[in-house]
């Protein structure tokens, strides 16, 4: 049966028959089990570890072909644009 997320995104979940299935699969293995509506609520959310080295949100104008190309070469485009950055840097101030 498909469901769409408030993101827009199509979810096909499964019928009675196959969710009963996924149920008594479950319930016949002993590692797991369903949380209580308690314990579920006592769960905390896990968030992501500080970075080691923070970086500085800027905004900074780019022409279009510079964006372009950078953002054409796939994700890790930005990490891509501060290293030629920094190769710019070592090449005309010496340290």
């Amino acid at each position: 049966m498909p469901v769409k997320s408030k993101s827009a995104r199509i979810f096909d979940l499964p019928m009675p028959e196959e969710e009963s299935a996924i149920q008594a699969g479950i319930a016949q293995d002993p590692d797991t089990y369903e949380l209580t509506d308690t314990e579920f609520r006592k769960l905390k959310r896990s968030e992501r570890p500080p970075a080691a080295a923070t970086k500085e949100r800027v905004t900074i104008r780019l022409s279009r072909e510079v964006v372009a190309r950078f953002r054409a070469s796939g994700p890790g485009w930005q990490t891509r644009l501060e290293a030629v950055l920094k190769e710019w840097l070592d090449a005309h101030y010496q340290s």
